[in-house]
């Protein structure tokens, strides 16, 4: 199933992912990369960055036509302008997981719900495309903008987080993260 271009709201619309936005994605990593970090904890700091987060526009374009994962850039409804990135990855953290959800939005479009909304709209369309699937989120318990989102989007969608941590490793170390879980139902 090819990534589709999903409507949002008046202010963002998702796009599928191309490699041609990299430089909208380095300045916007450039103006906070410790929050990029955070969304990509395998990211280098310094000269780096840029070839792996080319790497990651190059493999996520690859992955476009599949339904492995799916992955989209967030734009602007005002000027076409990238605002941030959000994804459906295959990183899971239990076997009957479809998918884990990754969000990282720029500096300038943070406190304005963009998360949420895309995430509504990419949860709608799985919703009518599958029977079921079960979609992990997996937040820093120290990433307090991070777990607000998340219970934001548990709330809406009847998701919940499941008791104690679930390590994630990161830089050869054992990161401690929550688990969060939703459900997602044709039609639900």
């Amino acid at each position: 199933m090819e990534t589709p271009e999903l409507a949002v709201n008046d202010h963002v619309i998702l796009r599928p992912i191309n490699r041609r936005i990299l430089p909208e994605v380095m300045s916007a990593y450039l103006e906070d990369p410790h929050a990029a970090k955070a969304a990509l904890p395998w990211l280098k700091e310094g000269e780096e960055a840029r070839s792996l987060i080319g790497d990651l526009m190059i493999d996520l374009e690859l992955h476009r036509n599949g339904d492995s994962i799916h992955f989209w850039a967030i734009h602007s409804m005002e000027d076409n302008s990238f605002v941030g990135m959000i994804g459906l990855g295959d990183e899971l953290q239990l076997a009957a997981s479809a998918y884990n959800l990754g969000y990282w939005v720029r500096k300038s479009w943070r406190m304005k719900g963009i998360p949420r909304a895309c995430v509504d709209a990419i949860f709608n369309w799985q919703s009518h495309r599958t029977e079921q699937s079960l979609i992990e989120i997996t937040v820093h318990p120290h990433n307090e903008a991070g777990l607000a989102t998340c219970k934001s989007i548990c709330e809406k969608w009847k998701g919940l987080a499941i008791e104690g941590f679930v390590p994630i490793e990161i830089d050869n170390r054992t990161i401690p993260h929550v688990l969060h879980l939703i459900q997602l139902n044709r039609g639900d």
